[in-house]
């Protein structure tokens, strides 16, 4: 797992790559580490705003490149919320990086756990937070799938050292249902709301077997984890999702 100076080493990286980039008009630390820190297991999630006329999709494309060629990162996901677009990196030692971009006239605080950097941020009062939907939607194409279940995989292996192990419980559920998803993709079933899991091939759910939370106390979880984690990318290699390999070998203590 990655260390704490891996971490900020990342971030500081990260703020240069802003720092020098001219489109990129103001930043800002989101997430926990803005407010208190936050702790061990927290990533690095940062934010931008964009100059006017440019497009943030190209400015996203050429960190993607340079993040991929300095730092051998796996691009995991992509989520558009509002005028804010997210990218999701998985970089050496299983450390996450959630980046996010914004046209400036709309770079505003989303929430309280936001610390500008630099630049500023747009006039006017902050929108009100998005109060979020039950899951994620996800499209029904494999590296999408699988991209999101290895983000619910971190947030599980989180969410149980931090003790928060309701929530562990729930996205290791997540974490089996995206591998069950993919192995529905690849058996030419349909892989919405559960629909196919109970057509899948018997020796396919017989990966699943150990991927139900037992009880709701660390190690039950953590078998639980390792479990899905295992058919997760089993199933992404199956697909050939691309780096799914390099996924595979950051994330093998969580299977």
């Amino acid at each position: 797992m990655f260390t704490v100076e891996q971490r900020d080493a990342l971030r500081e990286h990260v703020i240069r790559l802003a720092e020098e980039d001219e489109r990129v008009v103001a930043g800002a630390l989101v997430g926990s580490l803005a407010v208190d820190g936050g702790d061990r297991f927290s990533d690095v999630d940062l934010t931008f705003g964009i100059a006017d006329l440019v497009q943030v999709a190209d400015v996203l494309d050429d960190w993607t490149h340079t993040l991929i060629v300095e730092l051998d990162a796996v691009q995991l996901a992509e989520l558009e919320r509002g005028p804010t677009t997210y990218r999701v990196f998985l970089l050496p030692d299983a450390l996450q990086l959630d980046l996010s971009m914004t046209p400036a006239a709309q770079f505003r605080s989303a929430g309280p756990r936001f610390r500008l950097l630099f630049g500023e941020t747009a006039a006017g009062e902050s929108e009100t937070p998005v109060t979020g939907d039950l899951f994620i939607a996800t499209p029904a194409v494999a590296r999408d799938i699988f991209g999101w279940g290895v983000i619910y995989a971190l947030h599980t292996r989180a969410c149980i050292e931090r003790g928060r192990v309701w929530q562990a419980e729930h996205y290791v559920g997540a974490v089996r249902d995206h591998a069950l998803s993919l192995a529905c993709l690849r058996q030419g079933l349909p892989a919405v709301q559960a629909r196919s899991y109970d057509d899948l091939a018997d020796d396919t759910l017989a990966r699943f077997e150990d991927a139900h939370v037992g009880a709701v106390e660390p190690g039950a979880l953590r078998t639980a984890l390792a479990a899905a984690v295992l058919a997760l990318m089993r199933e992404g290699t199956e697909a050939r999702v691309p780096d799914a390999h390099v996924v595979t070998e950051r994330l093998a203590e969580l299977h």
